[in-house]
């Protein structure tokens, strides 16, 4: 399920004011690092879906062979949304969703995210808790 016309906002229990670049763990990508990456080079070029499967594989060590049928086969279980991406819950970045599903991120504090936050035609979601209360 992909959003449109939508931010998903920092989550209320982030630990960060400001935002943060994920940064690789023991030498190697996180999850993260690479969501971070492929969004924040491609702006509103991949749908959420899109990120999802290019993580995946990254993370993965997966070459790009039979992709259609590798795609086919993470999708047949379902996957957490953005609200669920450690973006929005422990590096203060929103991710905005434009009317075709393509996303893009934004530091929490840019003018940007505020100028999101603020246009009444966008749906805001806020990003999912880290824990319980």
């Amino acid at each position: 399920m992909s959003y449109k016309n939508t931010l998903i906002t920092i989550s209320e229990d982030s630990k960060v004011a400001d935002a943060v670049v994920p940064a690789l763990r023991n030498g190697k990508p996180t999850i993260a690092s690479i969501e971070y990456e492929i969004i924040k080079n491609n702006p509103y070029k991949y749908t959420q879906e899109d990120v999802q499967f290019k993580t995946y594989l990254i993370k993965n060590q997966i070459e790009k062979e039979n992709v259609d049928e590798l795609r086919e086969q993470f999708f047949s279980k379902p996957k957490a949304c953005f609200r669920a991406s450690p973006l929005v819950k422990n590096y203060g970045w929103g991710i905005h969703y434009d009317e075709f599903g393509k996303i893009a991120i934004f530091e929490v504090n840019s003018e940007k995210y505020n100028q999101l936050l603020n246009e009444d035609h966008i749906t805001k979601l806020k990003g999912m808790r880290s824990k319980r209360k």
